[in-house]
């Protein structure tokens, strides 16, 4: 509080503009022939800060007026130029700087005035002071404590550069002796190291031997099994192809001994089916004769004998379809009329003629279907010849009631297996071959068949 009323006074006392009441003033033209020293400076300008942040706003000269709201220490950073360029110029506001510091420091500031400098002050504190009270010989004493900062600062320097040349010193020492030891580390481990070169010299040596004759018995070994492999595939090859031979041989010799067995249990050869086949068509061509003669089923009696027509007497036919032609259209049905007839169908032949567009499976299911009904109506004998070179696998057909499907073997074409069939038919047996294939027709001629095209088949089946 008595600071303040203190600072308060000389604030009353002191304004800008206003002079300092002395007997005798210092010199005006006194002035430093260099800059102040940096340590001088900092205390001028501090002192300065702090009086900026006693005084009110109005009383802040106008350069320091940005900075007066600043804390202290920012004040003396940032506004330091100027600061000290305001007190180099403006009297006034030294002064009023100076005021602060001679109230703090009266004895110094009074020693300064009369020319007595105390031996034990701050040379620092000693040169702001007389910078900014400017008594007589001022920059004698700024000199003064310039040189004696100097001496101090080079004093400083030289024990600071004495103990740093100790401590390096001392440095060097360990570090030599570091380095011997470190020396002597390194070339125990440099004798270390080449021991184990060596040693790993040798070994590398001997595993690239080791590796190198592995590496001939594998690609000898890998030599020895291509050439076992490629017996083995030849082998394989030949014992596939003589497997095949095999299963084909017991293909036949299975059907040969299924169609033995057959035969067996019906307890009759073929001979004995073909003579009893024939005897049937003989019975039904007998009992058809008979119908169409009207021959009486007893012997004849004496009144058989008087000439006359009976009302139900028919006269003498002949046997149907022999004057028809191959195109004409009752053909089929008269032929399907004769006792006991065997109707063999050129299967493909058929189904390519009517409906070639749909797929083999669903030809052969359509046709099968329509001899089915056909062989119902007609009870004549229904065999059905595909061709067995158009399948890729065996087919699982069940055919209907009445019809015999069949395909023919590999390498036999499905007109020798028609022509087979029409030869193994007893002599005098009706046997119709439906083909539009001309060869077909032909060897069904010369055997002794009636021949008739597909398109009458068709035309019958699609009555049906």
């Amino acid at each position: 509080m008595h600071g303040a009323r203190e600072q308060n006074a000389h604030r009353g006392s002191f304004r800008p503009g206003r002079s300092k009441t002395i007997d005798s003033g210092p010199d005006p033209d006194e002035r430093l022939a260099r800059p102040l020293p940096e340590a001088v400076r900092q205390h001028v300008v501090e002192a300065a800060a702090e009086l900026i942040g006693t005084l009110a706003p109005d009383e802040v000269p106008a350069p320091l007026r940005p900075f007066a709201r600043f804390e202290r220490r920012k004040r003396a950073k940032f506004a330091a130029p100027h600061i000290a360029a305001l007190l180099e110029k403006d009297e006034a506001f030294r002064r009023r700087v100076a005021e602060p510091l001679r109230a703090g420091q009266a004895e110094l500031a009074e020693a300064l005035e009369a020319g007595r400098v105390p031996p034990a002050a701050d040379p620092a504190r000693v040169a702001a002071l007389a910078y900014l009270l400017r008594p007589d010989g001022w920059t004698r004493q700024v000199e003064a404590a310039r040189e004696d900062l100097e001496r101090s600062a080079t004093a400083s320097e030289e024990a600071a550069a004495e103990r740093r040349v100790a401590a390096l010193r001392e440095e060097l020492a360990a570090l030599r002796a570091a380095r011997a030891a470190e020396t002597d580390k390194l070339r125990a481990e440099l004798r270390e190291a080449k021991a184990e070169i060596a040693d790993l010299r040798r070994k590398l040596h001997e595993a690239r031997m080791k590796a190198r004759t592995v590496r001939e018995q594998a690609d000898a070994a890998v030599a020895a099994a291509e050439r076992r492999l490629a017996a083995a595939l030849d082998s394989a090859a030949a014992d596939a192809k003589e497997v095949r031979r095999l299963r084909v041989r017991l293909e036949q010799a299975e059907a040969n001994a299924e169609a033995a067995r057959r035969a067996a249990r019906e307890g009759r050869n073929i001979d004995d089916v073909r003579l009893r086949i024939l005897l049937d068509a003989l019975v039904d061509a007998a009992q058809g004769v008979r119908r169409e003669l009207a021959l009486p089923s007893t012997i004849g009696r004496p009144a058989d004998a008087v000439g006359g027509v009976a009302p139900d007497r028919q006269a003498l036919r002949a046997l149907p379809g022999r004057s028809l032609s191959d195109d004409d259209p009752q053909l089929l049905d008269r032929l399907l009329t004769l006792p006991q007839v065997h109707l063999v169908v050129d299967g493909y032949n058929v189904t390519k003629t009517g409906y070639g567009e749909l797929p083999l499976s669903d030809q052969r299911v359509r046709l099968l279907s329509g001899l089915g009904g056909l062989a119902a109506q007609t009870r004549a004998e229904v065999t059905c010849v595909f061709d067995g070179a158009a399948l890729d696998a065996p087919v699982a057909i069940n055919p209907p009631r009445g019809v015999r499907v069949l395909f023919s073997r590999p390498g036999q074409t499905a007109d020798e297996l028609i022509g087979e069939l029409v030869r193994a038919e007893p002599s005098g047996r009706a046997i119709v071959v439906v083909s539009s294939d001309r060869e077909v027709a032909d060897a069904a001629r010369r055997a002794g068949a009636r021949p008739a095209p597909s398109t009458l088949l068709l035309r019958r089946l699609g009555r049906a």
